[in-house]
């Protein structure tokens, strides 16, 4: 599946690594890379795309005292790693030392490199492919007379490798695959045309759901999209599906993170110990999960990972830091350089359903558009669509509004979470209703 070896990874790491260290380097770390892929789309069951994607790269970062820097190369040569090499020992020598750079502590190394069971090949023949896809299209165009068009449906394979090392003599290699399948239809009747899509996406391409299955699903939620109108603009309860609350995890993550915290744009600076979230949440990061999207052993800077409580009943209990970044702030890393493993929202009801009995009247968000949250005073203003719900049933769609809020207000204001997380996502947060949003509409 691969052109390298894992100890030929491992080889050209501790090369480099070996070359920066003749060059005057007082430490060094390396990481190399190799990916390949494939990807099939067609459309009205004519073949629209083949793509076939192979890269591999090498980035090395020398330290110079505390003076910093990185160069990369996707030639694996002799001559070429020793002038990247050069060249990152050449940046660091006319870089101001800063002394919050460095490795990562040694002693914070990840000594139990278990297996994540992240990578499960799938050395698909384009042909079968191109038969996947149709199906996928196929399944949604028979689904309702009502669908009249396509944009496609698509089959993916992915395969990566890399090595991480440091001269703390930390060492490591990892795999991982993943694959997904997709579609989006266009329906029409007399009162529009309305697009949606659905896909699917894991480590095993046994875990995806049927290319049967993907483009029903694409075609119902389309279906459904039929007939929207706008509400009249008030103060109601906002309930996010699954497939969008996701995002505000996301900003709390981004709003917890080193670097924000550290340049004072956040809105949730010094929140540590703080309740910023009602009292019922509890937000785990969960990173040694087998075959889940954000597993790993250690993160982007060898440091070992561990299970812990981010947000216990409404307080923040830990941020999300590299090494670089807990420094500035006088803290310890928390083993996120590379980002944060496997959130995991803690349920308080089973379903959606329970939750739309909880709200009675109001908002079901099912699209986010519109990138208006400002993560440095929590202004939050995103164009929406959905349902409007009347007494915990969806009445009928909505679409052309605008919901609006603080995300301080918002996060105080979360009423429940319903255990409906997207088995796709690397980050298990289910639907979620909010209070009360402004709601923009006609």
């Amino acid at each position: 599946m691969f052109h390298h070896r894992a100890e030929e990874l491992q080889n050209l790491c501790a090369q480099v690594l070996d070359l920066a260290k003749q060059q005057g380097a007082t430490a060094a770390e390396a990481d190399v890379s190799e990916s390949n892929g494939q990807s099939v789309q067609v459309r009205l069951q004519e073949i629209e795309q083949i793509e076939y994607q192979q890269d591999k790269s090498l980035d090395i970062t020398v330290y110079v005292g505390q003076a910093k820097g990185r160069a990369s190369t996707a030639d694996f040569s002799p001559q070429a790693l020793q002038d990247t090499v050069t060249a990152a020992a050449n940046i660091a020598r006319y870089t101001a030392q800063d002394e919050y750079a460095g490795l990562a502590d040694a002693a914070l190394m990840a000594t139990d490199l278990g297996d994540a069971d992240a990578y499960h090949p799938w050395a698909l023949p384009v042909a079968e492919a191109v038969d996947l896809a149709r199906q996928c299209e196929a399944a949604a165009q028979a689904a309702d007379t009502r669908i009249q068009n396509s944009e496609g449906a698509s089959v993916q394979t992915g395969h990566y490798q890399y090595v991480y090392g440091n001269s703390h003599g930390f060492l490591a290699h990892q795999q991982g695959s993943r694959h997904s399948i997709s579609c989006s239809v266009v329906a029409a009747d007399k009162s529009g045309m309305q697009r949606d899509y659905w896909y699917d996406l894991a480590r095993s391409a046994a875990d995806l759901d049927s290319a049967e299955a993907i483009g029903q699903t694409a075609a119902k939620r389309t279906v459904r999209r039929l007939n929207a109108q706008s509400v009249p603009t008030g103060v109601y309860p906002v309930l996010f599906d699954a497939t969008v609350s996701g995002s505000l995890i996301g900003h709390l993550v981004g709003a917890l993170s080193g670097g924000a915290l550290y340049r004072q744009t956040s809105f949730l600076v010094d929140s540590l110990g703080t309740q910023v979230l009602a009292p019922w949440v509890n937000l785990h990061e969960r990173p040694h999960i087998p075959k889940a999207l954000g597993s790993a052993w250690f993160d982007a800077e060898g440091v070992a990972t561990a299970a812990r409580t981010v947000v216990g009943a409404g307080v923040v209990e830990g941020y999300f830091l590299s090494s670089y970044s807990a420094r500035k702030l006088g803290m310890h890393t928390t083993a996120n350089a590379g980002g944060a493993h496997n959130l995991h929202l803690d349920a308080t009801c089973a379903t959606q359903a329970d939750l739309l009995r909880q709200m009675g009247s109001g908002l079901l968000v099912t699209e986010l558009m519109g990138q208006g949250v400002n993560t440095i005073t929590g202004d939050y203003s995103r164009g929406a669509a959905g349902f409007w719900v009347e007494n915990g049933v969806i009445a009928y769609p909505v679409e052309e509004i605008t919901i609006a809020s603080r995300l301080q207000d918002m996060f105080m204001g979360m009423v429940g979470a319903a255990d409906d997380a997207l088995k796709r996502s690397a980050h298990k947060v289910g639907s979620v209703l909010i209070e009360q949003m402004t709601v923009a509409g006609q």
